[in-house]
């Protein structure tokens, strides 16, 4: 696999990641998650089950391996108790209730025909073998209305890159925690973004003690030549496994078409100005 891939693999995700992600903040998707009873004040009680539930009644030990980077007390505190106030079936139901108005809303009159056939076409090419969220939402019904397909295939996508970043972190030697302090070491995103995944400061610390220990962190708490070049090689790995469902399309002319979508998106102001992704609005 070229460079020229693996960077437009690259490229191809931060353009859809914003697509994928208004589920997790469209005020349109709150309101159906309202309805089904969950505390919606915060964020959290809503993450976990609208993400989970593709894997059906899953306890915190497999949300917590999927997942990755969460503290699994954090992840406990959610699952499996969010399935005692609706099941997987009406989360995903609901997601896709909520995801749809959002998208009528922001897409307007766009005509999402050929991006959404484009999408399904990476999403259905995506070998989701070792990959479990993936295979989870791949596994769902495909909706018929280009919004909703283009949403769909932009969640497999994610998930699936994903799934393969857990593998680079891994292969990096990197536990949750660590993958979280060598990424912020990196400038990916201010330490306290990353505090949203629940480690606590003594949790944080030990990690970065470990790091330290590996040549990866500097007494300050940067990340050394050696981390970095640790955090390329898990990015540069990740890209790989992400890249050979994209050879079934032209990428450019996917970006070309989804290009307003994400657009509105990122104009909205729904989504979080920076990321544990590293990616800034």
């Amino acid at each position: 696999m070229t460079r020229f891939w693996e960077d437009s693999m690259r490229q191809m995700w931060q353009m859809l990641e914003p697509v994928h992600a208004l589920v997790y903040y469209a005020p349109e998707v709150t309101g159906e998650f309202a309805k089904l009873g969950f505390d919606v004040d915060t964020r959290w009680p809503g993450y976990f089950p609208l993400r989970a539930a593709p894997l059906g009644p899953a306890g915190a030990e497999l949300v917590t391996a999927t997942f990755y980077s969460f503290n699994p007390g954090m992840v406990a505190r959610h699952v499996p108790a969010a399935w005692d106030i609706a099941s997987p079936a009406q989360v995903i139901e609901a997601r896709l209730r909520g995801v749809d108005r959002a998208l009528r809303g922001l897409a307007g009159d766009l005509d999402l025909i050929e991006a959404a056939d484009l999408a399904t076409q990476v999403a259905l090419a995506a070998n989701t073998a070792g990959r479990p969220l993936a295979a989870a939402n791949a596994g769902l019904p495909w909706p018929e209305e280009p919004h909703l397909a283009l949403w769909h295939a932009s969640t497999i996508i994610r998930e699936h890159r994903g799934d393969g970043h857990i593998v680079a972190l891994q292969a990096a030697g990197l536990d949750p925690c660590e993958s979280l302090v060598s990424f912020a070491a990196v400038g990916a995103a201010p330490a306290e973004v990353f505090a949203s995944r629940g480690w606590n400061t003594g949790q944080w610390a030990a990690a970065g003690a470990r790091l330290r220990e590996r040549g990866w962190l500097d007494g300050d708490g940067q990340a050394t030549a050696r981390g970095k070049e640790g955090r390329e090689a898990v990015e540069r790995m990740t890209d790989e496994l992400a890249a050979a469902p994209w050879q079934a399309i032209n990428p450019g002319r996917l970006a070309e078409l989804v290009m307003p979508v994400t657009m509105a998106a990122v104009q909205s102001g729904l989504l979080p100005s920076k990321s544990t992704l590293g990616l800034s609005r």
